[in-house]
């Protein structure tokens, strides 16, 4: 049995065997099985949950909440959640009862459920890529800050170093961080704006809602910058990757005759390496233009392959789902490598219409690569917005299964890769 954990407003976290762990899938309450579980991986943190209180089963099988410390501490106690690394999709969410009214939404973190049983931790997750450069042991090195300084000091009038020198250090991102160790997938962005307001907007939320963890560049980077951003990086790293669309910019595609001229200079300086957008594929006209001009990758991010779902988070402005699909089918046609980045929730993704939706789409489209991310947001917040289940729920698992089954040469995993 996996024992339920609960924190104290102070931080200090304690297991409670009275209370058997329980999960949430969707909008249901369950106890984890066995084989969706797994040990606590390397890099994976747990966190506090303010304002939610933790969810078990007691000794006669009843989804109980936990308000008050069984340790007869004074004070509130708080669910735990587990944040994973990168390479591991989550199963299960952390079982809370639903908040207060008037209660903040959580961060925009992918909370996991996570448990103890025999003085370990554990999660609900399933290991979905091998890929060991994302391993956060590669990041945060003692020579970073040094690394930021000397490579800031060849470029000192670009503003996209200066960018991505408060990422690396300040927000911890590592495609950042990439750009200075030179080496893999780094960091370029062209685009102040955005065409879509999603739901669970990482860089730009509204005050009443939950803070961004990070801040959207507040300019428009000329064509030089992103030269000189690019340029060394393709030349010198080792398996070379510069994707557009960061965390810290809204849409590149919003700017899209700037990285079609960017692209043209670049590949005038350098064959080597692979040139990846990430997208959310609204802007047919600017894939278009992006392909032509010499881009080797496409990572088109969706959250379902359901019309309405898909609206309820993403809530574009001036485009719909129906662009996103003529958008992946025309850079596959063009002979682009081309990826879904598919925002993943327990309960949702793994809907039997959701999933048919899913093969539907990548048949029609050509998609080459699915690449699982947890969708980072407040589960009763996104509940609350998308519409409700309406077909047999198989799992995360099953998700992956039914990916593997129908197209055995799909790649399914979490990173970009180079294809050239």
């Amino acid at each position: 049995m996996y024992h339920t954990l609960f924190a104290t407003a102070d931080g200090r976290m304690y297991d409670f065997p009275g209370l058997a762990l329980a999960g949430r899938w969707g909008d249901r309450w369950v106890e984890p099985e066995p084989d969706e579980m797994m040990l606590l991986p390397d890099g994976a943190t747990l966190v506090m949950l303010p304002g939610r209180h933790p969810l078990g089963i007691d000794a006669r099988g009843r989804f109980q909440p936990l308000a008050e410390n069984p340790y007869g501490e004074a004070g509130p106690v708080w669910a735990v959640g587990a944040l994973l690394p990168q390479g591991f999709t989550r199963t299960l969410l952390p079982a809370f009862p639903p908040p207060r009214s008037g209660e903040k939404p959580l961060h925009l973190l992918g909370f996991t459920a996570v448990g103890v049983r025999d003085g370990r931790y554990w999660v609900a997750a399933m290991a979905t890529d091998a890929n060991d450069r994302w391993n956060p042991r590669h990041f945060n090195t003692a020579d970073l800050a040094d690394r930021v300084r000397d490579l800031q000091s060849q470029y000192p009038g670009n503003r996209l170093y200066r960018q991505f020198a408060h990422c690396a250090l300040v927000y911890g991102c590592f495609t950042a961080q990439n750009l200075f160790y030179r080496r893999w997938e780094a960091a370029v962005a062209a685009s102040p704006s955005c065409n879509a307001s999603c739901l669970g907007c990482i860089s730009l939320q509204p005050a009443e809602c939950c803070p961004s963890p990070q801040q959207r560049i507040d300019f428009a980077p000329t064509t030089r910058e992103m030269v000189e951003v690019a340029v060394p990086h393709l030349a010198q790293a080792e398996h070379a990757i510069i994707s557009w669309g960061q965390g810290c910019e809204g849409e590149p595609l919003r700017r899209y005759r700037a990285i079609a001229a960017a692209i043209g200079e670049i590949r005038g300086q350098t064959a080597r390496g692979t040139i990846n957008i990430n997208t959310n594929g609204g802007s047919t006209r600017g894939v278009e233009a992006v392909c032509l001009a010499g881009a080797d990758s496409l990572r088109v991010s969706i959250n379902s392959a359901v019309p309405e779902t898909y609206h309820a988070y993403y809530r574009p402005g001036d485009y719909n789902l129906g662009d996103v699909r003529r958008s992946l089918a025309l850079a596959s046609q063009a002979g682009v490598y081309v990826s879904l980045n598919l925002l993943t929730f327990p309960g949702v993704n793994d809907r039997e219409e959701e999933l048919e939706a899913l093969v539907e789409l990548i048949a029609a489209t050509g998609v080459k690569q699915v690449q699982l991310r947890n969708l980072n947001i407040d589960p009763d917040l996104y509940m609350a917005a998308i519409p409700p289940a309406s077909g047999e729920l198989l799992g995360i698992t099953g998700l992956v299964e039914v990916l593997r089954a129908e197209f055995p040469a799909l790649a399914i995993g979490n990173y970009s890769r180079p294809v050239r």
